[in-house]
């Protein structure tokens, strides 16, 4: 990835988020994560959580090898992992109050994930606005810099009432 700011965001454009509310919404996450069929059969893990990205990774193995031949990892097992730690990453938003979904993620795969390497995965949200985070993410074994994939996406976002707005207007243009 391009260096960027430590923050993706804009000085005052959200709120501070404390230790223990990080800690709280890794362990939300680590719930909903064994809650998921396909996160516990691709033994995803949480490596890293901050505020608005998140790394994540599986270990190799053979049932999600999508070429017999060569060994490589099937790329829906990459693009899994991809969209899950994107939707983490919008999950550790300081401003997010709802659960998140995917709208939208492009991936762009780069090369084959090397046989028998966990695969990471590295995403940070990059813009937020009242309804919908834009994230950036990459797969990687062992060099970020090599990535297998990138990709970027967009996801359901509801801003909370201490993130400067006082709610959204509806057709009427009256607070909702």
């Amino acid at each position: 990835m391009p260096d960027r700011p430590e923050t993706p965001f804009q000085e005052g454009t959200h709120r501070p988020m404390t230790e223990e509310e990080l800690r709280l919404r890794v362990t939300v996450a680590k719930k909903f994560m064994a809650a998921l069929p396909f996160c516990h059969a691709l033994d995803m893990r949480i490596d890293e959580a901050g505020v608005s990205e998140a790394v994540m990774s599986m270990p190799y193995n053979p049932q999600t090898v999508g070429d017999p031949d060569t060994g490589v990892v099937h790329g829906g097992a990459v693009s899994a992992l991809m969209d899950t730690c994107c939707g983490f990453a919008v999950n550790l938003h300081p401003d997010c109050v709802i659960p998140t979904a995917t709208i939208d993620l492009r991936m762009d795969y780069m090369r084959s994930a090397k046989p028998g390497e966990r695969i990471f995965a590295k995403a940070h949200v990059y813009k937020a606005t009242s309804t919908v985070s834009f994230v950036r993410a990459i797969a990687y074994e062992d060099d970020p810099e090599n990535p297998v994939a990138t990709a970027t996406g967009a996801f359901v976002f509801s801003k909370s009432s201490k993130a400067g707005k006082t709610g959204a207007k509806g057709k009427s243009g009256e607070l909702a």
